[in-house]
């Protein structure tokens, strides 16, 4: 029986749909768009630079700064995006014509009338309601026309949820809200539409997207996926796994998990089709790479930057913590795809050269040594500049950068030039590996440019982006004259042109890309907005409650389910300000009061990874359509497959919220540690092999619950610990003074607090309250917010400061600390991962035993 295909698309209008909007007018208005679009992109370079307030000119705060980024957003929708398939894309009818002006000057009128409105807060007149009513509608028209409906129709949901409170069953009925109060919350202040989304998107999102955009365009794009196939493909199933490696790089800086996958599935799910893959496979491989890549920091598909604002810790923190469940989640995709060409016997694509695997081996190995080499030249010389030429020093690592750059690109300069292969052609040959990988070093001297900023100089995430963008628009423009010098091929008049013209593509496709996610993050803003005005969060917290009947596990399932659920065709960053909002602070307060003390950042990236899964599973998953579409596959299959090969990101949710650390949380030095990657990357490797059912050979039922609980143990070795050795001491409050002045720096004290909440009900739960920096224990807990009188044994809550960690812990005021824990003196609980290995080798003695016997090759 014949596999119900995906209707015939064409791959170049899809990636034209998804990253400019598919629609071509005329060269007037060509020109006009790319005008607006380079100017968007000035304006952010603008803002993000430390020029306004040098030189006091065009300042601007936030509040006029996300009017403005929202009105670009909202003017290129229209103008770039047709209302209906059907609709002309040739030219741009006069009704986009007026809903794109009108909804600019309604997204622009907080920037217009800034100082009006600043005089009557709470006060609008009847010109700020039918401002805030008409915007509310285009903006969601706009947002149906990039984001398709999903989006418009959660959005449609709360609002309604707002007008028809008093109407709604009495579990989560509210008194209701007038046009009046509502459009003024939503639309006048930055709590709703103009929250802190869209500061965000405006602030830091806007320059990381800019940035990959003129990496892309300079040729980084086309580099990465190059030198994927160089090193990977000519393993078993080697095309598969070089699109894991290059979705992985592209996911570095993409901001979207449907733009990696035609991005790079163009050209790596044809590949993996010729090799022996299933069209179905194909698609989920780059399906589950692609995802994959919104959880890889530095970017995170932009949500990197909305957890330092909800969560409020440090960029720098939140990349540690997301950093592991990345990588191992990563190298287990590459497993599985070994698995899948092992169990079809699969061959790798063929080389160009004939060097032998040991020549192969020792060129890899010293260029891995001289990368260390480099860095650590580079990490200790300028350390050593920056203390001997103090002020100066940067004008001395900017000539070392420049020279760096120059010595790159003559390197490079000297490998042949790179050219991605068509993937349907009847031979393809794998490109050299050293020459592949020379040719584009210069590359990562952009992405060292922006972590150096991040982590060593500490630098806010905007400025980081700002300088890095800087040094990528000084690539464009010299990295072709400078190549053609070197090569002696002349034309240096048309390579400096052409740098241009790649650079403002580059620009103008950044300012496009960002599109969406300016009006996803706007129209996510009013689902924030009615959780604000309404108390919504509250209900969903006694839902969930209700429906768990208080188990700890049911609840954290019925909370990725939910997440799962609103996360359905929504963009990554619109996906996690709405699980976040709705979902986290109800894994944080039924947690709290089942036991579950857990730093915040755990949470919201539990409840991240279940609105990404949305992505893959049908019959929403927006990215296994995309797949799908490119693969000539049955959507729903490639979903379905996608989701088996995803399993593996939907079971760390729930191991790094018992175990944090799986985020590098509580780790006491470099041999623990290292332990956990260990031990982590080999559990993630087993459960892999157990949920593929071949290990060595085709595992046997027993077999694979052996490897399932070897899994468990590797990755949770205190659930079993901890009914031999309870993990904790209660001592009373009264002790708190001197256990919070020995803490050492950035760590958290574990607390538990009785009180009555605002509704009445007794409340009873755990917190980890972080203390900050050292000093005296009223210090560390005024850092946190809070401010206590002993009173006995325990200490009352005399006040808890607005917007501080302790509230977003759910501490009130009048609440009381009656204790505290400490951890227990006990044996190390990784102890249990020596029965875990023992177990696993007996896996693998029978499994080997097995293969002889049956002749299978290795």
């Amino acid at each position: 029986m014949n596999t119900p295909t995906a209707p015939e698309v064409d791959v170049n209008q899809l990636v034209a749909d998804n990253d400019t909007g598919g629609r071509s007018p005329g060269p007037w208005m060509s020109r006009m768009l790319l005008a607006v679009a380079l100017a968007w992109s000035v304006f952010q370079l603008w803002i993000a630079s430390p020029l306004p307030f040098s030189l006091g000119i065009l300042v601007f705060n936030d509040t006029e700064t996300r009017a403005i980024h929202l009105a670009f957003a909202v003017f290129l929708s229209y103008m770039a995006y047709p209302a209906f398939r059907r609709s002309p894309r040739g030219h741009v009818p006069v009704t986009d014509w007026v809903f794109a002006l009108v909804g600019t000057f309604c997204a622009a009128y907080l920037f217009l009338f800034y100082n009006e409105l600043a005089t009557r807060p709470g006060q609008p007149t009847t010109m700020d309601v039918y401002t805030g009513a008409v915007g509310l509608v285009l903006l969601l028209e706009a947002t149906r026309r990039v984001l398709g409906l999903p989006m418009v129709i959660v959005a449609l949901v709360f609002l309604g949820y707002t007008f028809g409170g008093p109407y709604m069953p009495d579990m989560i009925a509210h008194r209701g809200f007038s046009l009046n109060r509502a459009m003024s919350h939503q639309w006048l202040t930055t709590e709703g539409v103009f929250g802190v989304a869209l500061g965000v998107s405006s602030g830091f999102i806007f320059l990381f997207v800019l940035f990959g955009s003129l990496l892309d365009k300079a040729g980084a794009g086309n580099y990465f996926i190059k030198s994927a196939f160089a090193l990977l493909g000519h393993m078993r199933g080697g095309p598969a796994k070089a699109a894991v490696l290059s979705s992985a790089a592209t996911g570095i800086i993409s901001g979207s998990s449907i733009a990696n996958v035609v991005t790079t599935g163009t050209f790596t799910i044809p590949l993996m089709k010729r090799v022996g893959y299933r069209p179905d496979q194909a698609g989920a491989v780059e399906v589950s790479s692609s995802v994959n890549g919104q959880i890889m920091p530095p970017v995170m598909g932009a949500a990197a930057f909305l957890m330092v604002e909800y969560v409020g810790i440090p960029y720098i923190e939140v990349m540690k913590h997301a950093f592991l469940p990345a990588i191992i989640s990563y190298i287990a995709l590459l497993y599985i795809v070994h698995l899948e060409a092992l169990k079809a016997n699969m061959v790798g694509l063929p080389r160009r050269g004939t060097a032998t695997a040991g020549q192969r081996l020792m060129s890899f190995a010293m260029t891995v040594a001289g990368f260390i080499v480099l860095s650590g030249v580079v990490y200790w010389g300028v350390g050593w500049i920056k203390t001997a030429m103090g002020d100066a020093a940067i004008w001395v690592v900017g000539a070392g950068l420049l020279a760096s750059y120059v010595g790159l690109l003559w390197f490079g300069a000297r490998q042949p030039a790179l050219e991605l292969d068509d993937p349907n052609a009847p031979v393809f040959e794998l490109p050299e590996t050293g020459p592949t990988v020379k040719s584009g070093l210069h590359y990562l001297l952009a992405v060292v440019v922006l972590i150096w900023c991040l982590m060593v100089e500490q630098m806010s995430p905007g400025l980081s982006a700002f300088w890095a963008t800087l040094f990528m628009i000084f690539v464009m423009l010299t990295q072709k004259p400078i190549i053609a010098a070197f090569r002696g091929h002349g034309g240096l008049g048309a390579a400096t042109r052409q740098g241009f013209v790649d650079l403002v593509d580059g620009l103008a496709t950044g300012a496009r890309n960002m599109i969406g996610i300016g009006v996803a993050t706007a129209a996510a803003g009013i689902i924030v907005g009615t959780v604000s005005l309404t108390g919504v969060g509250l209900v969903m917290t006694e839902l969930v409650e209700l429906l768990s009947g208080g188990n700890l596990m049911l609840m954290l399932v019925l909370v990725a389910l939910i997440s799962l659920i609103l996360g359905m065709g929504l963009p990554t960053t619109a996906n996690y300000i709405v699980v976040s909002t709705l979902m986290a602070p109800v894994v944080v307060e039924l947690g709290a009061q089942s036991g579950l003390i857990v730093p915040l950042i755990a949470v919201h990236m539990f409840v991240f990874y279940f609105g990404l899964m949305a992505d893959v599973t049908p019959p929403v998953g927006l990215a296994s359509f995309a797949a799908a579409a490119i693969a000539r596959a049955d959507p729903i299959k490639t979903g379905i497959t996608a989701f088996y090969y995803s399993m593996r990101t939907a079971i760390l949710p729930f191991l790094f919220i018992f175990n944090t650390q799986l985020l590098l949380i509580g780790l006491t030095g470099p041999l623990h540690l290292i332990l956990t990657v260990v031990s982590a990357t080999v559990a993630m490797l087993v459960f892999a092999a157990a949920t593929q059912g071949f290990f060595l050979v085709k595992s046997r039922w027993y077999e694979t619950l052996a490897l399932l609980l070897i899994t468990f143990t590797l990755f949770r070795p205190g659930y079993w610990w901890d009914m031999l050795y309870p993990p904790f001491d209660e001592v009373p409050a009264a002790q708190m003074t001197s256990l919070i002045e020995q803490a050492p720096a950035g760590s958290g004290k574990r607390v538990w607090i009785e009180g009555m909440n605002m509704n009445g009900d007794d409340i009873r739960k755990g917190v980890l309250l972080p203390l900050g920096e050292p000093g005296t224990a009223r210090e560390r807990m005024a850092s946190a917010g809070l401010t206590v009188m002993a009173q006995g044994d325990e200490l009352l809550i005399a006040a808890v400061k607005f917007g501080s960690p302790a509230e977003k812990l759910g501490m009130e005021q009048g609440f009381r600390i009656v204790s505290a824990e400490v951890p227990a003196e006990r044996p190390a609980k990784e102890w249990l991962f020596l029965p875990s290995l023992a177990l696993l080798l007996l896996v693998m003695g029978l499994q080997r035993a097995r293969r002889s016997r049956l002749g299978v090759p290795a």
